[in-house]
């Protein structure tokens, strides 16, 4: 399982470190998957944690909604996220029903019965995707990227030209 600390968790959030420390630690509203060792030391997070602090993010920022009557509704999407694949949730929405219940909704799946916020997942995947180094779904199909996004984007060291010996050549 791939896991990011603290800090890079925040940036992937947009919640500051201490609102990251309080809604994981303090509050539980989503904890951490590996919870600090000691103090000063980072937690650790997983894709689909990051997935539903932003999705949390996005409830209180956007829409005014209240995050502690939905820690039950956040646990059991986390439960659901650990048994689907990442490249698997492209193109699909998540749904907040009037009851407070979190679904996750695809082409075959009708919008729930009654009133509820949609909320597309794509853009939250793009950054976990570019944050995690993950595979595109928009590479061919049965095809894994080779190299990961990070170290493509790296800029690259000229190296020093070596001989066969393993010694510099002096120019």
């Amino acid at each position: 399982m791939n896991l990011v600390p603290t800090p890079v968790a925040s940036q992937l959030t947009g919640l500051s470190t201490e609102k990251l420390r309080e809604w994981t630690m303090r509050r539980a509203l989503v904890p951490a998957d590996v919870r600090p060792q000691q103090k000063g030391s980072p937690a650790q997070f997983s894709w689909q944690t990051i997935l539903i602090l932003r999705v949390a993010a996005l409830l209180r920022d956007r829409f005014g909604v209240e995050l502690e009557f939905h820690k039950d509704s956040f646990a059991k999407l986390r439960e659901e996220l650990r048994s689907e694949s990442f490249i698997a949730l492209w193109g699909r929405r998540l749904a907040l029903t009037s009851r407070g219940e979190l679904s996750l909704l695809d082409d075959q799946n009708c919008p729930p019965e009654g009133d509820a916020i949609l909320i597309c997942l794509n853009t939250h995947l793009s950054v976990i995707r570019d944050g995690f180094a993950l595979p595109d779904p928009m590479a061919v199909a049965g095809q894994i990227d080779m190299f990961s996004l990070p170290s493509m984007h790296a800029v690259a060291q000229p190296q020093q030209a070596v001989n066969c010996r393993g010694r510099r050549r002096s120019a």
